[in-house]
């Protein structure tokens, strides 16, 4: 159990899972048990119900009889055995070739002492813990959520089994909200809004997570990128910009290729002139690229802290079955920039980079989010590169700046990079499941394997160290957070269109015309409605693009040098003299202003 994770929650789902299973035996006795584990919002448990059909309409009737086993409060009885007493035991009982063979599979990883817990009449291999009694389970809390298929073992080669989600809380009202919740996050999952607000588009033809970005879309990244721009130039940094491809040579020095290869896209094999065959790659991170930028002059200790910036294009080969949406791609554009400083300069450094993140934050309306140091780990210990002495003091440099800055934080153990530690900025999403949306990684690997240095006062070469810094991560992963937090309704300043005039009658389309040609002039996005379509039609038509403005032009506004604005959702209209509002509207672009509250934050 991780340490965020909520103990009782954790108890009161893994014991649920039990009661499912016991249930599902009591309507189905020849049903064979698979693995179940509690889950972020509830639990699941693997079946394998061999000849017997089982459907979506099995699940009220189980829940009907898990209230019933909840209602008679067995006691959750602990028992312990070695290898060879859990197999006999297991083997005295009903048949479970499943559970024999984890047991098996175990044993064979070296594991000694098997423990067993007991309701009731069910026993199942189990690490625990559980409530003390099922009268401890709250019997409204809870939902036989849905049926799924997945392999034993997540191997394709074995059997598939029936999987039975549930849901699963303190709580009749979170559980109530969650579901709420979920029906929203339906309503502007990101994959759905990209296709009906025209962001983005996929082709076969093209590839696997491999996106187009559509001119809606493309307004987006350039609003965005445009802004970072321009915050980036405030704090200090200078850009830069990389090819896409480099040779395997520069990724072999950064260790990327004997630590990254499996995320990269294979090699393509080139000859040059002099006849050598030659690997290049396509890039999977910007950093080997920057530090070479660095190494290309001399540098002074005058110089640091350098702060080299760049939305760089990177190439990472995800696996087919987990490329998702926007979020999980295999071409994606990083808000990237690496910082290269004394030791001494770190804790000032730190507070100005929070500084900035907390101002991209205030900005974007984004409040849900928690910080996590990520640290080494042992397991996978080679995954982790350099000496101990070099990550325990990236680890203590950035837990000292977390105590400094009085931000709480929780430790992820085995999620450091492979060059090393780092905190990750875990963003909510409306679902309540955590995203990594932003990062800060400090790196004392990278200035060795470049011989990165820098002159001191008193004349010698020094190592520097380095910031890895994201806090807009990529556009793909931001893009697709805030189409869902916003639910698709962006703030005026970011809008793909920021304004649709839509005159009343015939006679009001040159005025309309004239003030849309005028907006442009202001490098406004707007758009003139001039169809035959009814009044109401139109502004229907426009809400459900969610723009930000519709600009209602009749006799009145003509007459009078007036506009009527129609703000999406909100529904009162606002008449003001013309001139008033677009001052009004170019102030609010370029404030880069948020008006209404992100649809993510409502709930």
């Amino acid at each position: 159990m991780e340490e965020h994770v909520n103990p009782k929650l954790y108890r009161i789902r893994h014991s649920l899972a039990h009661v499912l299973a016991q249930a599902v035996q009591l309507k189905f006795p020849k049903a064979q048990l698979g693995f179940g584990p509690p889950t972020e919002q509830g639990f699941f448990y693997d079946f394998d119900f061999s000849d017997t059909t089982f459907t979506e309409a099995d699940l009220k009737e189980l829940e009907k009889m898990m209230k019933k086993i909840i209602a008679q409060s067995h006691a959750f009885e602990y028992s312990e055995f070695d290898y060879e007493g859990a197999v006999n035991f297991l083997s005295a009982g009903r048949s479970e070739p499943y559970k024999l063979e984890n047991l098996n599979n175990l044993h064979a990883r070296g594991v000694t002492k098997f423990t067993f817990y007991k309701s009731g009449n069910f026993i199942d291999v189990c690490e625990g813990p559980h409530v003390e009694k099922t009268s401890q389970l709250p019997a409204d809390a809870f939902k036989l959520d849905r049926v799924a298929g997945a392999y034993w073992l997540g191997d394709e080669k074995n059997k598939m089994l029936t999987r039975i989600y549930a849901l699963a809380f303190e709580t009749r009202e979170q559980l109530d909200d969650f579901i709420k919740r979920r029906k929203l996050a339906e309503e502007y999952d990101h994959k759905k809004l990209g296709k009906e607000l025209e962001i983005y588009h996929y082709e076969d033809i093209i590839g696997k997570g491999l996106p187009l970005w559509m001119p809606n879309g493309t307004v987006i990244r350039d609003e965005i990128q445009k802004y970072a721009v321009e915050m980036e130039f405030r704090y200090g940094y200078k850009r830069v910009a990389t090819p896409n491809i480099a040779k395997g040579e520069l990724y072999l020095r950064s260790q990327h290729l004997p630590a990254y290869k499996e995320s990269m896209f294979p090699p393509m094999i080139i000859e040059e002139d002099d006849n050598k065959k030659t690997e290049y790659y396509l890039k999977p991170m910007n950093c080997p690229h920057h530090h070479l930028i660095y190494s290309a002059r001399k540098r002074s200790y005058r110089e640091l802290p350098l702060r080299l910036a760049e939305y760089g294009t990177c190439y990472r080969y995800e696996q087919s079955g987990e490329v998702s949406g926007l979020i999980r791609v295999r071409c994606m554009t990083m808000n990237d920039a690496h910082i290269y400083l004394r030791e001494a300069q770190f804790p000032e450094e730190f507070d100005s980079l929070l500084k900035m993140y907390q101002e991209f934050y205030t900005t974007f309306g984004l409040t849900e989010y928690r910080f996590r140091l990520s640290v080494r780990g042992e397991e996978n210990a080679d995954k982790f590169k350099g000496d101990a002495d070099m990550w325990s003091k990236g680890e203590k440099l950035l837990e000292e700046a977390l105590i400094r800055a009085k931000l709480p934080y929780y430790v992820g153990v085995g999620e450091a990079a492979f060059y090393g530690p780092k905190i990750d900025i875990q963003f909510r999403n409306l679902m309540g499941r955590e995203e990594t949306v932003s990062t800060i990684q400090v790196d004392f690997l990278s200035p060795q394997n470049f011989e990165l240095a820098y002159t001191d006062e008193q004349g010698q070469d020094q190592l520097p160290i380095i910031i890895h810094r994201a806090p807009l991560s990529t556009h793909e992963r931001f893009i697709s957070y805030l189409i869902e937090y916003y639910g698709g309704a962006f703030p005026t300043w970011a809008a793909p269109v920021q304004i649709v005039a839509i005159p009343v009658m015939e006679a009001c389309r040159d005025h309309a015309r004239a003030l849309v040609a005028e907006l442009h002039a202001r490098m406004v996005r707007a758009e003139v409605d001039d169809s035959d379509n009814t009044l109401n039609k139109k502004i229907r038509t426009h809400s459900m693009r969610k723009i930000p403005m519709q600009l209602i032009i009749g006799q009145k506004e003509m007459d009078e040098g007036l506009v009527t604005i129609r703000r999406y959702g909100i529904q009162e209209q606002v008449t003001m003299p013309r001139d008033e509002f677009i001052a009004m509207l170019l102030k609010e672009i370029s404030d880069r202003t948020m008006l209404r509250a992100a649809m993510g934050s409502l709930i």
